[in-house]
């Protein structure tokens, strides 16, 4: 049976740290929502065209769009063994159709980290983040630096802070964040798949944690 792992968590909680120690670690891909929205338009497919026409008028992505795009990535042979996603679900409604899909391959989510840290923490984390034009790498001023002060190290490509990582936006993140998602931590809560991991401890402290919550 394949194995599907959801993680929650706050904007700078480390999601996207922990669930490329996840993916590497049991050799599932990493799922990021936001990645998908990116590759379907990029590749200029029907739905990445018509995830675009919502999102150039400021529109959410309607939630049958983006089940459509994750189902499509989820059939492709890498995922066979199951998956690890990113930034989806974002409510309970969504986690209904997430259930829906995945017993369409054999399996349901197995467990649902929540990845917290105290607001100023998360702050810290997310003002500093500089990310990559080209390909996406994220650095930080404090805690990752570039070699080279706002290029990639990766592909020389110029690094620049993204709207909704500078401090002014960063705490209105996360209210919202916790206003939306308050729900969908109660609906896996319920149903006993909810761990909840102390994101403020050092990366690999966090990957301990998550570790120790499959383990059981």
């Amino acid at each position: 049976m394949p194995t599907y792992i959801v993680l929650l968590g706050p904007p700078g909680a480390g999601k996207g740290t922990q669930a490329e120690i996840l993916a590497a670690k049991f050799h599932l891909p990493h799922i990021s929502s936001g990645d998908i929205f990116r590759e379907n338009i990029k590749k200029d497919t029907e739905l990445g065209k018509l995830a675009q026409t919502y999102m150039s008028k400021g529109e959410l992505v309607p939630d049958d769009v983006t089940i459509a795009m994750i189902r499509e990535r989820f059939s492709r042979p890498d995922c066979e063994h199951g998956a690890i996603l990113d930034g989806f679900p974002r409510n309970p409604a969504q986690a209904d159709d997430v259930e829906v899909m995945l017993k369409g391959f054999g399996g349901h989510v197995n467990l649902v980290p929540l990845i917290t840290a105290p607001p100023e923490i998360l702050v810290e984390r997310l003002a500093g983040r500089w990310t990559c034009r080209a390909n996406g790498h994220v650095f930080h001023e404090r805690f990752n630096p570039p070699k080279e002060e706002r290029v990639c190290d990766f592909d020389g490509s110029p690094l620049f802070q993204r709207d909704d990582d500078k401090a002014e936006t960063v705490k209105h993140r996360i209210e919202v964040y916790q206003s939306q998602t308050a729900p969908l931590i109660n609906y896996y809560r319920q149903r006993g798949i909810l761990a909840e991991i102390n994101g403020s401890a050092p990366i690999e402290e966090v990957a301990a944690l998550v570790m120790s919550a499959l383990g059981k």
